[in-house]
C-alpha cells in the first residue's frame, strides 16, 4: 500500500511539473509576441522569473505573489507581482567608459519610472514592461556602438578625443585647415536619441564657438545615430577650410 501511495505522489509531482512547464511555454509564447526583445529569460518558476539584458550585465528579477481570480495570463490564472528588482553586474573598473555610460543611462531610466511594482502589479503587465525596458536598452546599446565607432575612427572627422564623464560626452575637434580647435560637451540622457542634446563649447584656437556649433546642430535632427551625425555635420560644415 505504501508503494502505491508513493507512486501516486510521484505521478502528482510529475503532473505538477508538466503543468508548470506548459504554463512557462504558454507565457513565453505571449512574451515572444512582443517581437522586439532585448531580454533573455534565465528562470521561470513558481516563485520568480529572471531576465537578463545587455550581455548579462543587467538582471531583472520578478517575484510572484498569489494567483488572481478572474484574470488570466497565457490561458492560466494570472499571478500578482510583489517585487521587481534590477541589478547591475557590470564591472565598472574593467569595462570601457562607453559601457559604463550605457549602464548609467539604463539605470537612470529605471529609477525615473518610480515604482515598478505599481506599473506592473500582475503578470498581465509584464510583457509591456519588458518591451519598454527593451526599447531603452536597445537605444543605449546603439549609443555605445556609436561611441566606440567615434573612438576608433574619429580622426577621419578631425575628432582628436572622445571622453566620457558621468553622463557627458566631451568631443575635442582640431583642424589645421580650418585653423580651429575646440571642445564640444554633450549632456546625454536615457531619452537619447529622441531628445535634442544640451551642449556647451570651449574654444581653444580659432573662432568656432557656441554660435557656430548651434547653427550646425540645429540642422541635425534627433534620431538614429544622432551622435555620429552630429560629428559628421560638424566636420563637413566647420572643419573643411578657413572660416
Amino acid at each position: 500500500r505504501e508503494l502505491s501511495e508513493m507512486d501516486a505522489e510521484d505521478e502528482l509531482d510529475l503532473a505538477e511539473m508538466e503543468k508548470l512547464k506548459n504554463t512557462e511555454r504558454a507565457c513565453l509564447e505571449i512574451l515572444k509576441k512582443y517581437d522586439f526583445t532585448e531580454w533573455e529569460l534565465m528562470e521561470w518558476s513558481e516563485q520568480q522569473a529572471v531576465f537578463n539584458f545587455l550581455y548579462d550585465s543587467v538582471t531583472l528579477t520578478v517575484m510572484f505573489g498569489p494567483q488572481i481570480d478572474g484574470e488570466f495570463f497565457a490561458a492560466h490564472r494570472s499571478r500578482s507581482i510583489i517585487r521587481l528588482d534590477f541589478e547591475s553586474f557590470l564591472d565598472e573598473e574593467q569595462a570601457p567608459p562607453s559601457s559604463c555610460l550605457v549602464q548609467r543611462l539604463i539605470f537612470q531610466f529605471i529609477e525615473s519610472q518610480g515604482s515598478w511594482q505599481d506599473k506592473c502589479p500582475t503578470l498581465h503587465y509584464l510583457p509591456q514592461a519588458l518591451f519598454h525596458i527593451s526599447l531603452v536598452v536597445n537605444r543605449c546599446k546603439i549609443l555605445g556602438e556609436e561611441l566606440e565607432f567615434l573612438q576608433r575612427w574619429g580622426a577621419k572627422f578631425h575628432l582628436l578625443e572622445t571622453d566620457i564623464k558621468d553622463t557627458e560626452v566631451r568631443l575635442l575637434f582640431s583642424s589645421s585647415v580650418a585653423f580651429a580647435k575646440f571642445e564640444l560637451t554633450l549632456a546625454i540622457s536615457h531619452d537619447y536619441p529622441s531628445a535634442v542634446l544640451l551642449f556647451r563649447v570651449q574654444t581653444h584656437i580659432g573662432n568656432i564657438g557656441e554660435k557656430e556649433i548651434a547653427a550646425v546642430l540645429s540642422r541635425v535632427p534627433a534620431g538614429h545615430h544622432y551622435l555620429q551625425r552630429i560629428v559628421v555635420s560638424i566636420h563637413q560644415n566647420l572643419l573643411q577650410g578657413p572660416r
